[in-house]
This record gives C-alpha cells, sequence and structure tokens, in this order.
C-alpha cells in the first residue's frame, strides 16, 4: 500500500512538472509575444518569463521590435522602353508595443514571407510608376525624387500594416550592358566636343592676345618714330640756327678786321671735306684739286656769298 502511494506521489509529480514546463514561455527583450486561445487573440506577453493556461492558451508569436533591414533588387522600364535595374535597402520596424499596433503586425499578413512579399511589391509599384514616366537620360538624376516619392506611399501603406518606415535607400541604378556602353559613348563624344572648343576657345584667346600685342607693339613703334622725328628735325633747326648765328657773328668779326669773307667760306669747304671723308664708307675720295678747279669753287662760294649779301636788308 505504501509503495503504490508513493508511485501515485511520483506520477502526480510529474505530471505537474509537465504541465508548469509547458505553461512557462520566455519572451526576449526586444520582443513581444501574441498568445491567443482556443486560436483567438488573448493577452500581449512582455520580455520575461510568462506563464500560459495550460492545454488552452498558447503563444501565436513572438514579434521583434528592433528595426528590420531587406535588400531589394527588380527591374523598371522608363518611358522610352529601357530596362532599369535598381538595388534598394528598406529600414523598418513595428511602430510600438501598444496593442493596437502589436494586432496589425501581427495579424495583417499570414505569415512572414506574405508581409515580405507584399512590401517588395509596393515598393517596386511605387518606382515603376515613376519610372515610366521619365527618359533614360533622366534617371540617373532623379535617385533623391524616386526615394521621396516612394517614402510618402510606402510610410501611409506600412502605418496601416503596424509598421515604421525608418530609412529607404536606392543604392544602386544600372541599365543593360547595350544602354550602358552607348551612354558611355556619348559621355566620351561630349567630353571630347568640350574638349574641343576648350582648345578652340583657347587658341582664339590666345591668336587675339598676341595679334592685341603685336598692334600694340607697331603703335608704340610707330608713335616712337614720329616722336623721334620730331626731336630729330627740332635738333636740326636747332643746328641751323645755331650755325646760322655762328656764321653771322664770324661774318661780323672778319668784316670788322678787313678779312676777305671768302676765307670763311673756304675753311667751311675744308671742313665740310673731312666730315665728309670721317663719314664715308669707302676708302677714296675724289674732288676737283686743280688750280681750276680751286679758282672755280672759290667763284662759286663768292658768288654765293654776293647773293647772300644783296639779299639781305640794308
Amino acid at each position: 500500500m505504501d509503495a503504490m502511494l508513493l508511485q501515485i506521489l511520483i506520477y502526480s509529480t510529474l505530471a505537474v512538472a509537465v504541465l508548469l514546463l509547458g505553461s512557462i514561455t520566455v519572451i526576449r527583450q526586444g520582443h513581444v509575444g501574441v498568445a491567443v486561445m482556443f486560436g483567438r487573440y488573448q493577452r500581449i506577453l512582455q520580455p520575461g518569463i510568462s506563464f500560459l493556461v495550460p492545454f488552452a492558451e498558447r503563444v501565436f508569436t513572438k514579434l521583434s521590435l528592433q528595426h528590420r533591414a531587406s535588400e531589394l533588387e527588380f527591374q523598371a522600364i522608363t518611358g522610352d522602353q529601357a530596362n532599369v535595374n535598381f538595388k534598394a535597402l528598406i529600414i523598418y520596424s513595428v511602430q510600438n508595443d501598444t496593442e493596437d499596433t502589436v494586432l496589425k503586425a501581427a495579424f495583417k499578413f499570414i505569415d512572414e514571407k506574405s508581409f515580405m512579399q507584399a512590401l517588395i511589391r509596393s515598393i517596386e509599384g511605387s518606382i515603376r510608376a515613376l519610372v515610366a514616366l521619365k527618359k533614360q537620360n533622366e534617371i540617373l538624376g532623379l535617385r533623391a525624387e524616386i526615394v521621396h516619392a516612394v517614402n510618402g506611399h510606402l510610410q501611409q501603406e506600412l502605418n496601416d500594416w503596424g509598421f515604421h518606415l525608418i530609412n529607404l535607400q536606392i543604392n544602386d541604378i544600372s541599365f543593360d550592358e547595350a544602354i550602358m556602353r552607348s551612354m558611355a559613348q556619348v559621355v566620351a563624344s561630349n567630353n571630347m566636343m568640350l574638349a574641343a572648343q576648350n582648345e578652340a576657345q583657347s587658341q582664339y584667346i590666345t591668336k587675339t592676345r598676341v595679334a592685341e600685342a603685336e598692334a600694340q607693339a607697331k603703335r608704340t613703334v610707330a608713335q616712337a618714330d614720329r616722336d623721334a622725328d620730331n626731336w630729330r628735325g627740332e635738333g636740326n633747326a636747332l643746328l641751323r640756327q645755331q650755325v646760322a648765328t655762328g656764321l653771322a657773328e664770324a661774318g661780323k668779326i672778319m668784316e670788322a678786321n678787313s678779312v676777305d669773307p671768302s676765307f670763311m667760306l673756304y675753311t667751311m669747304w675744308l671742313d665740310a671735306m673731312k666730315y665728309v671723308v670721317a663719314n664715308s664708307h669707302g676708302n677714296i675720295l675724289s674732288f676737283d684739286g686743280s688750280m681750276e678747279g680751286f679758282e672755280k669753287t672759290m667763284r662759286q662760294m663768292t658768288q654765293l656769298q654776293s647773293k647772300n649779301t644783296s639779299a639781305s636788308p640794308h
């Protein structure tokens, strides 16, 4: 009898232990549990140890409140029928741990796979609707506009599902290989055209500056020549004036001392010959040195003096 009682006690203890262990659940930090009883929502389980009603209550899901990140890859077609490949990163999370929000996040979709499929299709649809209105040469510059348009549409949908959009990034935008090659050729051609235009502009500016410098140099030289001619003329006029004054003074002195003025003419003639000899480029200077030639020269100089004397006023 005692052995049978002990055996019943042991079995009862084991049954209670099994019931206790089956009714205990642990919710990790950053998560909340959703408990259901007979398939109907019952309550929210907070992080830590929670006890369930044995055989009646169970954990439907353990919902993470932490940030989630998903990478997306998909294609879109532009208005001019070019295929565009997108790579995007979306970061999102459950809005909060309130009961209404948790119920939305837990029961809107049948499972996590269905939720992700709806999320990806929603993002793809928003981007494709925008890209279809643009041309391929506009797409690469619309990264910020695409993100802004998708954010506005996606935020509302995620709120309805109990989630919150934290960030959406378009990490890569690329085209088919043939389109990429043609775009590279266009860029290379444009760069070559710009380089040629810059080179032509540079040569034009250089030649213009050189022509302006040459014109300025010619104007400067011409002005210098004119100034030199003026100064030379003024110098010659001053020299002639000094010579005439000296000749007049010398003539007066010779006349006062009863010296024949032709002597002065003779000395001037000799000085002229000396100047010619000193500044000539040849080695031989020929002139008539005979008595007849000398007398002829003296007569000419005397006649010149007579003409100058008769022409001067009395």
